[in-house]
């Protein structure tokens, strides 16, 4: 690549990630330079609203877990690793839809909502460079002008839609058997650490909600010992007073008793008193 070629990517990336609105204005002042750059620089199209802002999402630093889940991608599909593919798909998709999202509030936060057929351009875009390489490389330059669509890919399709030059994803050669005997080795072997680490975190989840309610257990036990000292304090204080008590009525009893036996020798006192009398007066 060319010094001019590779000033042209730069100058033409700094513009696209400008608002639409402005790109125009600002490249023709960039082309005002003159010389062969500038009629080069004045030459960039437009970009479409989608394309600016899948620019604005590179820019943002989203797009790198894309390329490595394409990657992933291509070495499952290499392996016919199906249970891996159907992971991996799902996770595609849900990438793919946060990182449209995404690129819609970047859009939003630059003055330039996207509508939904906007959005649905930029779910495009993002979908096809997540599973081919040579349009993520193409898109993660940051400098498209036109919005991607596998359905409605052909040649020169990506020269189209990226301002500059356009690079190749470098083609991965066929691993050999031995090669993919040792990445299905080495997947197995990661999904076992996966599994045991699942383990681990989940056996300690349970060892700690062990202690818990252990601690739980210990607290209750000990208000519970706590009400049982208060019930024998106030069980002992119960019987003391009961027995104080018993014998206050042993007392009480026996002055009943006393008083009763005092009533009846006063009646014995006063029937021989009356007797007494009544033996007087007959005479």
């Amino acid at each position: 690549m060319s010094d001019d070629d590779a000033r042209l990517d730069e100058v033409a990336a700094e513009l696209l990630a400008l608002p639409p609105a402005r790109f125009t204005a600002a490249r023709n002042d960039r082309a005002a330079e003159g010389g062969v750059l500038g009629r080069r620089i004045a030459k960039l199209r437009k970009p479409t609203v989608a394309a600016w802002a899948v620019n604005l999402l590179v820019r943002d630093g989203q797009l790198g877990e894309a390329v490595e889940l394409s990657r992933a991608l291509h070495e499952a599909q290499d392996d016919l690793d199906a249970a891996e593919l159907g992971r991996l798909g799902r996770q595609r998709r849900q990438l793919v839809a946060a990182l449209a999202r995404r690129a819609g509030e970047l859009a939003a936060e630059a003055g330039t909502p996207l509508s939904a057929a906007m959005s649905d351009a930029v779910e495009k875009t993002v979908n096809a460079a997540v599973v081919d390489e040579t349009v993520a490389a193409a898109v993660l330059t940051g400098r498209l002008t036109s919005a991607v669509d596998l359905a409605e890919m052909g040649d020169g399709t990506l020269a189209e839609a990226v301002a500059g030059s356009v690079p190749a994803a470098v083609p991965q050669a066929a691993a050999p058997r031995d090669d993919l005997a040792a990445r299905r080795a080495r997947k197995a072997a990661e999904r076992a650490v996966r599994e045991a680490e699942r383990a681990r975190v989940d056996a300690e989840r349970e060892s700690a909600a062990a202690g818990r309610r252990a601690e739980t257990a210990a607290e209750r036990a000990a208000r519970a010992r706590e009400r049982v000292d208060g019930l024998r304090a106030d069980l002992a204080r119960a019987e003391k007073e009961a027995a104080a008590a018993d014998e206050v009525l042993a007392q009480r009893q026996d002055e009943q008793t006393r008083a009763r036996e005092s009533v009846r020798a006063a009646s014995e006192a006063v029937e021989r008193a009356e007797a007494a009398r009544d033996e007087g007066t007959d005479r």
